[in-house]
């Protein structure tokens, strides 16, 4: 996330003056607004066809971009709509000539809604495909008409074209229809495109604008949700001086900002404080001993963010290499393939596997859509699995061919029947297990199941902003796995166990270990047991450490593994 300001009231600087501020004060960009101004009028100004080359040259130089320009016409008000048509087609050139990403729009609340919003769904299909033809994204602000971002979203949706977003107002949402940040990820997802933030509170004379951080506004929240769904770009300061004349002064209002947003990180430079290991090899995200507020998605997401290179995963018997944005790039793979498959949050997966790149994609996208994770014991036998799968509820299974003498898929053949006379792809209705529908296989073919890479192909079928959805709709205090334990009853239970409760326990054993990026943990413990869950995944995860899992224990692996990736750490028991 990169920091800008809007030049929103401020008619005394040029534009040279907003870049020069821009410069001194660590912003990324200079957000434009209103092109009736005379930033845009004087003839000797920067935006002007001829002077374009030489403007993008200066921006150059200075490290600057214009990430968004603001057209002022209610878009929503139909006796002015060709007045606001000419307005967004002068933006849109401007914008194509000065490279300018998105330009925003805006339509103001009017009494009668539903005639507002045909006014606005017909007024932007008349000017979107002169913003398609000059790559420019038209956004509209979660402002007036569209405040509630429910109501946006379907304006969105009716279109479905790439080249119309959404910009997040965030205290015109908050304050005039009280949503929440979670509320407005969960609707707009990765529509948003931009944001605007400047802090108010209710007073007795009305909203009252004050400094970033002293206003009512939950700005954490707001930065959490946008992690959520890996928001890249800009944050833009709108403060206008009319909102409060006692406080007028551009560099205390702007040096401010971007000194408050600094304990979110260093959103200009997309940096985070890191901390060290103790021998300063290796870094590390979260500070030690302390419990973080995360879930299993926004953990990958931040190590994403950090470390984008660093090898999350490298087999050394296996052909699976990848790094924690390729990792997470197959984990939203499998995520929107699972979806297809009618998985819900709330909904069971168990995986019935060795420590298989399977069983990893499996869970990550498991948890990152709000659905629980059921691990089962890879000795287990006909009776054992179907107790499981019976009392889980189990929804879909992710199983290999077999381990040691014992057979999955024979044992799940005698189970369902009736997958002999199913086709692949359609929902199972089993008999002895009435509430699975899906059997996956990884490695090998069985009547009635689809193959890894056959749900893998499901994936087509979702888009990639319902999986940021459900994401960020995500809870820490959501179950996200079920362990199967012995218990007084003599038999399994299932334990529930949330977000909140693994991720803080790996991270704690991570810390505990200390470690960091410098580290590369062999994963040789089974990932259905919490000693490979969570002392060996979660840990490394929390860190950003490498893990080379085994699928199966064997010493002269282990020590193959341990030469050739130079291993710093792993897990075992006294018989290994």
């Amino acid at each position: 996330m990169k920091l800008c300001f809007s030049t929103k009231g401020w008619h005394n600087s040029s534009f040279d003056d907003f870049c020069s501020l821009a410069v001194d004060l660590g912003f990324d960009g200079v957000e434009l607004h209103n092109i009736h101004n005379k930033l845009f009028t004087d003839k000797d100004g920067a935006f002007h066809d001829y002077a374009a080359a030489a403007t993008l040259r200066n921006l150059y130089l200075k490290k600057l971009s214009i990430p968004c320009i603001d057209a002022i016409c209610d878009v929503a008000d139909g006796a002015k709509a060709a007045e606001a048509e000419e307005e967004i087609l002068k933006c849109v050139e401007i914008a194509k000539n000065l490279k300018i990403p998105y330009l925003r729009v805006r339509a103001e609340a009017h009494e009668d809604q539903e005639q507002a919003v045909a006014c606005v769904k017909a007024l932007i299909a008349r000017v979107l495909p002169a913003a398609e033809k000059a790559k420019v994204t038209v956004v509209m602000e979660t402002a007036g008409l569209f405040v509630s971002s429910a109501l946006l979203r379907d304006l969105l949706q009716s279109f479905a074209c790439d080249s119309l977003a959404a910009l997040w107002n965030f205290s015109a949402a908050y304050f005039g229809s009280s949503e929440l940040p979670e509320t407005v990820i969960q609707n707009l997802g990765a529509y948003v495109k931009h944001v605007h933030l400047n802090d108010a509170r209710k007073g007795q004379k009305g909203t009252e604008y004050c400094l970033l951080g002293e206003g009512d506004l939950p700005v954490k929240e707001m930065m959490a949700a946008l992690r959520s769904v890996n928001y890249d770009g800009f944050i833009s300061l709108v403060w206008n001086p009319e909102w409060c004349p006692e406080l007028n002064d551009i560099e205390v209002i702007f040096s401010q900002f971007a000194s408050y947003m600094k304990q979110f990180g260093d959103t200009a430079k997309g940096e985070h404080a890191l901390y060290y290991n103790n021998r300063h090899t290796g870094r590390f995200v979260w500070k030690k001993e302390v419990l973080i507020d995360e879930t299993f998605p926004s953990v990958l997401d931040r190590m994403c963010e950090e470390f984008p290179d660093q090898y999350a995963f490298k087999y050394t018997t296996l052909d699976y290499t990848r790094t924690y944005t390729e990792f997470r790039a197959d984990v939203d793979e499998c995520a929107r393939a699972l979806v297809a498959l009618g998985v819900k949050a709330g909904s069971h997966v168990a995986v019935w596997a060795s420590n298989v790149p399977q069983w990893y994609i499996t869970f990550w996208a498991t948890v990152k859509i709000g659905a629980v994770l059921v691990t089962v014991n890879t000795a287990y036998k006909i009776h054992e699995i179907e107790y499981l799968l019976k009392q889980s509820d189990t929804h879909t299974l992710v199983m290999t061919e077999g381990s040691k003498d014992t057979h999955y898929g024979k044992i799940v053949a005698e189970l369902c029947p009736e997958l002999a006379e199913k086709k692949p792809g359609e929902p199972l209705h089993a008999k002895r297990l009435p509430f699975l529908r899906n059997v996956i296989t990884v490695g090998y073919k069985q009547k009635g199941c689809l193959t890894w890479n056959e749900a893998i192909k499901r994936a087509e079928e979702v888009k990639q902003e319902v999986i940021l959805s459900m994401a960020a709709a995500v809870n820490k205090h959501d179950v996200c796995n079920m362990q199967y334990t012995s218990g007084t009853t003599g038999f399994p239970k299932g334990v529930m166990l949330t977000h909140y409760n693994v991720v803080n326990n790996g991270k704690c054993i991570g810390d505990r270990m200390g470690l960091s990026t410098a580290d590369r943990m062999m994963i040789q413990v089974p990932m259905f047991h919490c000693f490979g869950m969570v002392l060996s995944m979660t840990s490394s995860m929390t860190h950003g450490a490498t893990m080379c899992p085994m699928p199966y224990f064997s010493a002269k692996s282990s020590l193959a593994c341990i030469n050739q990736e130079k291993i710093t750490c792993f897990n075992g028991v006294p018989t290994m």
